[in-house]
């Protein structure tokens, strides 16, 4: 057995930003070479980002892309770390980019893994397993590899992977197996969803088993509009044995020495492997000192519980969203509701209070209890308080114009939309909105109203979950010793716009423990009628529910982005035509003028 130092840069790049991923690239290559490393690798595409969409259609992206790989072999050495093998993710491509089908055939754009070494390129992947479910799209930008590159590393035979290789049965794994490696190393952009941490470790043990090989898995963080990813990075032996893992949601430099075979003759160049795949094989003749101090072990770190887990995804999502795109501040309003409630105290926590304008908007409905329970949030957090009264501005509207009804009740929420939008262009926040997933699926909600915002951090949760957060949030905040950002009002009492007198949710929507799980059925599991039906729910409600949904998405086509949390979230999991007529319920469409429009 040959033992190498791996380390594994659990690191947060920005789309686009080649110089500043390169950067971040060099210093944790520091990194870990001052902690011993003899072996490093990065995400998925860290050097340009990931995903990189549309941008893949660029030939000026794709060769800076490659020029910029280039530049980062040859600093890596300038830095002194010319001995120290650099696994790294980037574009590449062996064609023109596809962009109307003009490209070779088995030749264009690569989502590709390269391995750094002496100031030059010693080894490039192709990754073979293509996505394109889900948020994925990769069959639309990549083309695949049939390459399996094995580099001898130290006396070991490592071989790259890239993450969706991993998911897949056959192909690179069983490649690896029959190429007789000891290591694989797996790159990964791997999205954040709820219990999925649950699911990666017995998947990498089957891969592990698969190989016949170690794997060393690392997988990026941070907040990528829509997306997030945990990292969650770890090494598990052909035996099955979890030697360690990061933590969830920060970067993190996972070292630790691994006990691997020693390298014997493979087969011949030009065998064929699983999947027709060929296997190229590479020598690295120099690695830095075997480390003389004590051995590194990298830690095993639990996942955490699946309120914490959703809390910091939201955080996380909500932090990159606001830095990356440089906004300064964030704005929303703040009714004393759970889900204003919830996505102030989420800002609290991504940015500081000195980041969070919060601002009331009572109109002549707004009730006393929930006047002060927006007000005693901020006194809470310390986030900026602002009270502007709608009133007047609704009358002067209603003395022009003849509304009644709903139509009133829109306006209110209107005049609200137009009076943060106009803080934002006033004071350069990003206004922030408040629906959670069970509102947008029946289209509770109404269009440049309560809609209104450049992004929405509760998109993606269930109604019911926005209540267990809001307790878990203020578990954990006497659990510190500190004030719970929450009032217990705005977690108790029953759901309301406000916007009529004495109006409650459940006057227009089903009880939300009722709704909530036709809902995760209908749109989570796609099950229709019958399929929700045998599962036990009410037919003559399951309907209704389903009219709601199916003639909402004219709606949800038009909201703010928000970070993914749940496997179907809407907009890039869950596609479906606006014009449409085909309804579950067998009925046709309603015509769409009702829930606050």
């Amino acid at each position: 057995m040959t033992t190498l130092r791996l380390a594994l840069c659990q690191v947060n790049p920005i789309v686009g930003d080649l110089v500043g991923n390169a950067t971040i690239i060099r210093e944790w290559a520091r990194r870990a070479a001052d902690a011993g490393a003899q072996l490093v690798a990065f995400p998925e595409l860290t050097l340009t980002g990931y995903p990189v969409e549309d941008l893949v259609f660029r030939r000026s992206f794709m060769e800076a892309s490659k020029a910029a790989l280039g530049r980062l072999a040859a600093d890596l050495a300038a830095d002194g770390l010319g001995d120290l093998p650099v696994v790294v993710g980037y574009l590449d491509a062996d064609g023109p980019p596809q962009v109307s089908g003009d490209a070779e055939p088995g030749h264009g754009a690569r989502n590709a893994a390269a391995l750094l070494h002496g100031g030059k390129t010693v080894a490039t992947y192709f990754k073979h397993h293509l996505p394109n479910y889900g948020v994925f799209d990769e069959d639309r930008y990549f083309v695949p590899g049939e390459t399996l590159s094995v580099v001898r590393v130290g006396g070991v035979d490592v071989t790259l992977t890239i993450c969706e290789d991993l998911w897949q049965v056959g192909g690179p794994f069983a490649a690896a197996r029959q190429a007789g490696v000891g290591l694989v190393i797996n790159i990964n952009g791997s999205p954040y969803e709820l219990k999925k941490d649950d699911v990666r470790l017995p998947l990498v043990r089957r891969r592990a088993a698969e190989a016949r090989a170690t794997i060393a898995y690392v997988n990026m963080i941070g907040g990528q509009d829509e997306l997030v990813y945990e990292g969650d990075s770890m090494i598990v032996t052909a035996e099955g044995e979890l030697l360690a893992r990061a933590p969830q949601f920060v970067e993190h430099l996972l070292v630790h020495d691994v006990d691997l075979p020693a390298a014997t003759d493979g087969p011949p160049a030009d065998i064929e492997l699983a999947d027709g795949m060929r296997v190229l094989h590479r020598h690295i003749e120099s690695l830095p000192a075997t480390p003389t101090e004590k051995s590194a072990a990298g830690g095993l770190l639990e996942p955490a519980a699946d309120e914490a887990e959703v809390w910091q995804a939201l955080v996380l999502g909500l932090r990159d969203y606001v830095d990356k795109n440089r906004f300064p501040t964030v704005v929303l309003g703040l009714s004393g509701g759970i889900d204003s409630s919830v996505v102030a105290a989420l800002a609290v926590d991504a940015l500081g209070a000195d980041r969070v304008v919060g601002v009331s908007l009572p109109s002549q409905h707004s009730s006393e209890h929930s006047r002060e329970d927006a007000a005693e949030l901020a006194q809470r957090t310390g986030l900026d308080y602002r009270v502007e009264p709608i009133q007047p501005i609704v009358d002067t509207f209603l003395a022009n114009l003849s509304l009644s009804g709903l139509s009133v009740e829109n306006l209110q929420a209107r005049v609200r939309g137009v009076i943060l939008m106009a803080l934002s262009n006033q004071e350069g926040h990003l206004v922030l909105t408040t629906g959670n997933k069970s509102e947008l699926a029946v289209g509770y909600s109404t269009l440049y109203g309560d809609s209104v915002g450049g992004f929405n951090p509760v998109k993606d949760v269930w109604k019911t979950l926005i209540w267990q957060l809001a307790r878990w949030r203020n578990a954990e905040a006497v659990r510190r010793g500190e004030t719970p950002p929450i009032p217990e009002s705005s977690i108790n009492k029953p759901p309301s716009a406000e916007l009529s007198p004495g109006q409650l949710d459940s006057d227009t929507l089903p009880e939300y423990d009722l709704l909530d799980p036709i809902l995760i059925g209908y749109i989570d599991g796609d099950l229709g009628r019958d399929g929700l039906i045998e599962a036990g729910h009410d037919p003559a409600l399951v309907e209704q529910v389903l009219r709601m949904v199916d003639t909402a998405e004219y709606k949800r086509r038009q909201s703010a982005p928000g970070t993914k949390i749940s496997m179907k979230a809407f907009g890039r999991d869950r596609r479906l035509p606006i014009t449409n007529r085909w309804r579950e319920d067998g009925g046709a469409a309603e015509a769409a003028a009702r829930l606050g429009e």
